[in-house]
């Protein structure tokens, strides 16, 4: 079965740039496509293709996964972790298949390299979609730091271990490594109420070869602040020129997702607009996930099939 996997594997990554890119396609060429861009730097798309991938095609989409150079499959010991880069393999994606225009379906830090992309080629997006995607970075470590240490106000173990990271240089991979570990510790990323769905869906990734896949590159984070100069910023001056010329933008969030104060959540959702935001209840930061049916739901409203 390993010799099998390891086939495909090849046998779907593709050369690109002298280098090997995974990608995989999910439904009809024929329908609509969207290009899922995932988190990090140090991510990978395995939890979408395990759990949503195939069921969102099945609503008639054809769907585009890919790990970003030098993370999670595509394996590239050269890869510089930078936005250029990365707009570099999204063009090569187009060429490959195809693909005249494309909705961009980005999540977490996969939002940043999708706006500045949509932002260099508006040519070639038909809509942006931001799920659980960073737009104003230094704004989320704020409110990650200050909402522990009003939980941790009377535990001065605790309030050491913020003041430890709060003290550190905020463009570094450091600062940033410490924020979602800190986050990460206090269920920040985790919904709270698990449904008998998630629960099927997530345990149904675990146990797939994608889960056994879920490759980290952890010194990706290192070369991306080291190489790429736009390491903590706010997108959302370039969210604004992107609706300016004319390419819908659209955000999901989960209410419960940890990372993100109510205050970020408004700009963004007056940014977009009512029509265009969803805030899904007892739903986190996976929240393709956390609610698949309701993210798939709004999916379709939005961008609708062919």
């Amino acid at each position: 079965m390993k010799s099998l996997f390891l086939s495909l594997f090849l046998i779907m990554s593709l050369f690109v740039n002298g280098q090997n890119l995974y990608i995989k396609t999910y439904g009809n060429e024929k329908n609509k496509p969207a290009i899922f861009i995932h988190g990090g730097p140090s991510g990978n798309a395995t939890l979408f293709e395990g759990t949503t991938a195939q069921n969102l095609a099945g609503q008639g989409f054809y769907v585009i996964a890919y790990d970003r150079r030098g993370e999670g499959r595509s394996i590239d010991p050269d890869a510089k972790f930078t936005y250029e880069e990365a707009f570099q393999d999204l063009n090569f994606i187009l060429k490959k298949y195809n693909l005249k225009k494309v909705t961009l379906l980005a999540h977490s830090f996969g939002g940043l390299v999708a706006t500045l992309y949509t932002e260099k080629y508006p040519q070639n997006v038909d809509a942006l979609i931001l799920a659980g995607a960073l737009f104003s970075q230094q704004e989320t470590y704020d409110h990650i730091l200050n909402s522990l240490k009003a939980k941790y106000v009377n535990n001065q173990q605790q309030l050491n271990k913020i003041s430890a990271v709060e003290n550190l240089n905020k463009n570094s991979a450091e600062y940033r490594k410490g924020c979602f570990d800190l986050a990460s510790e206090n269920g920040y990323f985790k919904m709270p109420n698990p449904t008998e769905d998630s629960k099927k869906l997530y345990a149904h990734y675990e146990a797939s070869e994608f889960y056994k896949t879920n490759i980290r590159n952890k010194n990706a984070p290192l070369l991306f602040y080291k190489n790429e100069k736009l390491n903590n910023i706010d997108s959302r001056p370039f969210l604004k020129n992107i609706k300016i010329k004319g390419i819908p933008v659209f955000a999901i969030y989960g209410k419960e997702d940890g990372i993100f104060s109510s205050a970020q959540m408004d700009s963004m959702r007056n940014l977009v607009g009512e029509n265009h935001f969803a805030f899904i209840a007892n739903c986190s930061h996976y929240l393709f996930v956390d609610q698949q049916n309701e993210f798939i739901s709004n999916f379709k409203n939005w961008i609708g099939k062919n």
